[in-house]
């Protein structure tokens, strides 16, 4: 009788633990676009609870720091676009065409959402 029960609670235990990692995996997939600085700033924001003062005042000053940053990568960001261009050249010639196309789409996604916050830090940094 308690053999049974044993294995109920087992399987049971086993459901909840792979709906779990299926439901965190597929939250992952569908709100790639809230992975965006935006979208995190906002949520610790929220977090925080912080004020309309607040959250602009702290807006300025991570603009602030971003600006500071990319006048530190300046000078060095024509390498690391090289050590990019050469690391993806390499994973290309691992891949099948099939998978290649598959990442140059996500790749394609990726470079258009961090080109968009891109400007969205340089429009900040001239004002």
């Amino acid at each position: 009788m308690e053999r049974p029960k044993q294995q109920a609670l087992a399987f049971l235990l086993g459901a909840v633990l792979v709906g779990g990692v299926v439901g965190f995996s597929a939250d992952r997939v569908f709100r790639r676009n809230e992975t965006s600085i935006a979208a995190k700033r906002a949520a610790l924001y929220d977090d925080l609870e912080l004020s309309r003062a607040q959250r602009s005042t702290m807006d300025s000053l991570l603009d602030a720091r971003n600006c500071k940053y990319d006048a530190i990568f300046q000078p060095i960001q024509p390498a690391l676009d090289s050590l990019k261009l050469e690391t993806r050249g390499r994973i290309n010639a691992l891949l099948t065409a099939e998978q290649r196309a598959r990442l140059d789409v996500r790749r394609r996604e990726d470079d258009a959402r961090k080109d968009a916050e891109r400007q969205r830090i340089l429009a900040a940094c001239h004002r």
